[in-house]
């Protein structure tokens, strides 16, 4: 949801919208929103004997720290300026900053990897859908951006939040009554 508000706002900077050049920043963010949390797992396997016991109590906070934070985000009375342009952005892509916007907002994709510590065998197949789900979105935020961001008033950030608080409380709930 991140990434989706990121280029929401990226988009409204565009003049027209091109289908190369989204396709583009799309890919880049469906990168990063996939191999955050494949390194994330990678960095839990090494103690996942550890955290078995706890995996679930983690799986809970990580999700509910980042949709807390989301949330707060969300309901923050002063609002950011959606983006840092005037909205005569050039046809060129500044692959420097949708490397750094794609970074920042999959930081919390690799904390949220350790939660497939106990899920080894799904490992490749929930990051593959990430990427692709990102890309999706990604794709489709650019061209809302451009086509109606500015009138746009749908917080995303609160809702992405709730519903990871949502996933959260699904994964303990699961566990805690599976016991």
């Amino acid at each position: 949801m991140d990434s989706f508000a990121v280029c929401i706002s990226q988009g409204m900077c565009w003049q027209r919208f091109e289908t190369i050049r989204a396709v583009k920043v799309a890919l880049v963010f469906g990168f990063f929103q996939a191999v955050m949390p494949l390194v994330g797992f990678a960095l839990g396997v090494g103690f996942s004997k550890r955290i078995a016991s706890v995996d679930h109590w983690m799986a809970f906070a990580i999700l509910g720290i980042i949709g807390g934070k989301m949330i707060y985000e969300g309901l923050r009375e002063e609002k950011e300026v959606p983006c840092d342009c005037n909205c005569r952005q050039s046809a060129q892509i500044n692959f420097r900053k949708v490397i750094a916007l794609s970074f920042a907002t999959s930081i919390d994709a690799l904390a949220a990897g350790l939660i497939f510590v106990p899920f080894k065998d799904v490992v490749f197949t929930a990051v593959a859908m990430i990427g692709i789900v990102c890309f999706v979105f990604c794709f489709a935020g650019i061209y809302l951006g451009i086509r109606f961001g500015k009138n746009i008033q749908i917080n995303m950030v609160l809702i992405g939040g709730l519903i990871l608080i949502a996933i959260g409380l699904k994964i303990l709930a699961e566990h805690l009554l599976s016991v």
